[in-house]
């Protein structure tokens, strides 16, 4: 059953994006939690390179009270050059309404672009970092969720100084007048940067 729980844990760890407890691994793979337990540290011995294997160029590491993997401190330059060098040199129309919810409302975890944007933005969070446009401020110490904002390097691309400089959008929304005389989902109908 080990084997067969740390192929399922692999599966799991290999898309996730923010660490993962042993309660949520061990749901997300139908087992007890000592037996998940068992598996990662079998997992973390064995891509350390303990069970007579090689060192692995990932890790699997606790952070924050859960689990994810991650690149080898000794290879972020490797995969920075690399991802660096093949990122097109376009964003898509979903990147870019992405960008532009975090620009503006940062900081801002990914559940809460999602709710904004009304779709999965997962993916496109994963681009924007793989680009260097945004980057991870923090995590929320009671959710864990990570909280998302913009860097210099957006900075550059638009060639502005700060972001104080991005234009003001409720002169560009349909009905801006309706909206600050209402007041819609706790807006208070000021200029909202």
């Amino acid at each position: 059953m080990t084997d067969d729980v740390r192929a399922r844990l692999e599966a799991i760890l290999l898309i996730v994006e923010e660490p993962q407890s042993l309660v949520s691994l061990a749901a997300a793979v139908s087992a007890p939690v000592p037996a998940v337990r068992q598996a990662i540290e079998g997992l973390v011995d064995d891509y350390d390179g303990r069970t007579g294997g090689p060192v692995r160029g990932f890790e699997l590491r606790e952070v924050g009270g859960g689990w994810r993997l991650y690149v080898r401190e000794e290879h972020d330059d490797l995969v920075s050059e690399f991802v660096g060098g093949q990122a097109p040199s376009r964003l898509s129309q979903a990147a870019l309404e992405t960008l532009a919810v975090i620009a503006y409302k940062q900081p801002v975890t990914r559940s809460q672009v999602a709710s904004i944007r009304a779709v999965n933005v997962d993916s496109v969070v994963r681009t924007l970092l793989a680009r260097g446009l945004i980057t991870e401020l923090f995590a929320d110490a009671e959710t864990g969720a990570i909280n998302y904002g913009t860097t210099d390097a957006l900075l550059e691309h638009l060639g502005i100084n700060s972001l104080d400089e991005l234009p003001h959008i409720s002169p560009l929304l349909d009905g801006a007048d309706e909206v600050g005389a209402a007041g819609v989902d706790g807006f208070d109908g000021g200029v909202t940067r």
